[in-house]
């Protein structure tokens, strides 16, 4: 038996709530791991709450990200004992996921958790630090550098904002961060920001140009934001776009992108090839301070997910939600 977050939709409505299930019920995989650590990110929020189509079949263990040891394994890259960790894979919406104590998989989805960080501090980083790393490899691959000049960060407070910060304080680059949180200036002062504006400046309909502020954003909010953020990224500069909190619209013009030859860079964490992915991490273990993670991150329990889904959802999460599994 394993205790699991369990999602369902009938004639009763929408649910989700902590059971007891037995092994057999696990799904077809060939590995299996004892899940210690998962997290809650936003598309884990929407799938609990039932409030996007996140979840695909029925009923559904969410989690888009866990870190554990191999149980058993038919798969020749993984033994019992190993140290593994997923994200992606559309885990936690057509596949169980990783909020639950047991998770079966197809051991192709699984990295092995990389040296110098626990399974513990891997899931501190989870999908959202493993993102933020993504977008800012993107960056670097297309030429930006500390100092060819600032880079905006959208989304300042959320997990793959926070990260996005932290790594690129660490790397030498200027940071210009976008909240509507006030009160969180100095824990952004704290990750590395140097600049700090209100997120209101790009959230609403603007110009198809506007003024050069900035030669690279992370963008995990979409909409306006994203919009605002291209309209003003400086000549020859890069967005890597990775989210949607505002929405999945993107009501632009070309401008930004034929009269400054601006790159818009597609982020996807899910189905990255495993290649990539370890490639990630393991910049990920170089470069993210044990120390800075725990400013970032919030540890709870299975119990307290559907509460802390809703705060998620509003707005009221600063940072990572590790669950102690």
């Amino acid at each position: 038996m394993f205790k699991a977050l369990l999602v369902n939709k009938d004639d009763a409505g929408y649910t989700a709530t902590l059971q007891d299930l037995d092994d057999n019920s696990l799904p077809a995989g060939d590995v299996t791991v004892k899940v210690q650590y998962s997290t809650l990110n936003y598309k884990d929020a929407m799938a609990i709450t039932g409030r996007g189509p996140v979840v695909r079949k029925f009923p559904m263990v969410p989690g888009i990200d866990f870190a554990g040891i191999v149980e058993q394994s038919d798969n020749p890259n993984y033994a019992p004992g190993d140290l593994v960790l997923l994200n992606g894979w559309g885990v936690g919406e057509t596949h169980w996921g990783g909020l639950a104590s047991r998770a079966r998989v197809n051991g192709d989805w699984l990295i092995p958790i990389p040296s110098g960080i626990t399974a513990e501090q891997a899931m501190a980083i989870g999908t959202a630090g493993y993102t933020a790393m993504l977008c800012v490899i993107a960056l670097e691959r297309n030429g930006v550098t500390p100092s060819s000049g600032p880079v905006l960060v959208t989304g300042a407070n959320g997990g793959v904002g926070s990260f996005a910060i932290a790594l690129l304080n660490k790397l030498g680059y200027e940071v210009v961060a976008s909240t509507g949180r006030p009160q969180e200036f100095r824990y952004l002062k704290a990750l590395g920001a140097s600049e700090i504006i209100d997120r209101n400046e790009l959230s609403s309909p603007g110009k198809p140009l506007a003024k050069e502020r900035w030669i690279g954003v992370v963008d995990s909010v979409g909409s306006h934001t994203l919009v605002n953020a291209c309209a003003s990224t400086q000549y020859g500069g890069v967005v890597a776009a990775c989210g949607l909190a505002q929405g999945m619209d993107f009501p632009a013009t070309v401008a930004p992108f034929i009269l400054r030859g601006v790159t818009l860079v597609g982020i996807d964490s899910v189905m990255l090839s495993r290649e990539k992915r370890i490639k990630a991490w393991d910049r990920l273990a170089q470069l993210v301070d044990p120390e800075q993670l725990k400013q970032i991150t919030r540890k709870v329990s299975l119990t307290q997910i559907g509460q802390l889904a809703q705060e998620l959802l509003a707005g009221e999460v600063r940072g990572r939600i590790v669950v102690e599994v």
